[in-house]
């Protein structure tokens, strides 16, 4: 049985090898909540205008699904649903996401500030980023979160990894069950990764445009992400000091 949508306190960690997804039906949204959704919306727009309605994969649950295995329930929907984290008593769906943990040869990992034009200016997170619903004919599976996470990395990083490199490593589940695939990417010398990044923002600034990751930082422990002052999405310090463990 599904797990009920529930907030949780603190980030659970997951030590995962395989993971099946299942696509549900939407849960309900009420005439009174899809109004608000769409009034907070058309504010976020016109306080950020680079936002877009593009589409998105929410989470509605998550379960064990034999030793080291999930089973994640999305559905098809906007980038506009998530307009309701600031309508109280919603009822919002969590995402779904990819994330890359690169590290560099001396076991530190790439940190990166999300820029102006994103919807979490300011935010230090790993490289990543939402899942979008498979075209049709297409499925959305482990191959297909690989494939996602790799372009992420390329995009935000300048790192380029081919999806079969990419070692699934953790599922985290967030404050507000925001359900996301951990990755592991090979190592790089630290050298490698700046001058891939400097490459990626000078073609961005090129094309008379910001790169997603305005700034990148090597961190190895939970005191150096406190030195990186600005907000830190959930999972990052519990991965952060996981991986300086392992």
């Amino acid at each position: 049985m599904t797990e009920p949508l529930l907030q949780s306190t603190g980030v659970e960690l997951l030590d995962v090898r395989r993971i099946r997804l299942v696509e549900g039906p939407a849960p309900y949204l009420s005439p009174e909540n899809e109004a608000a959704m769409n009034r907070r919306w058309a504010e976020s727009v016109r306080a950020n205008p680079h936002l877009f309605d593009g589409p998105v994969a929410a989470c509605t649950g998550l379960d064990l699904d034999g030793p080291r295995a999930v089973v994640v329930t999305w559905v098809r929907t906007t980038y506009r649903h998530y307009a309701l984290r600031r309508v109280p008593g919603a009822g919002l769906w969590p995402s779904l996401f990819v994330s890359v943990v690169q590290p560099v040869d001396d076991g530190r990992v790439v940190a990166g500030r999300m820029s102006a034009t994103t919807a979490f200016p300011g935010r230090w997170q790993l490289p990543g980023g939402s899942m979008e619903p498979p075209a049709e004919g297409e499925t959305l599976d482990l191959a297909a979160l690989r494939r996602h996470a790799a372009r992420e990395l390329v995009e935000e990083v300048g790192v380029e990894a081919r999806p079969e490199e990419l070692r699934l490593w953790l599922v985290s589940r967030g404050d507000e069950r925001h359900v996301g695939a951990v990755f592991v990417a090979p190592s790089l010398p630290a050298p490698v990764l700046w001058e891939r990044y400097a490459a990626l923002v000078a073609s961005e600034t090129a094309r008379g445009q910001e790169p997603e990751l305005d700034r990148l930082a090597l961190v190895k422990s939970p005191d150096e992400l406190a030195e990186l002052g600005g907000n830190l999405v959930d999972y990052l310090e519990p991965i952060v000091r996981r991986y300086a463990a392992r």
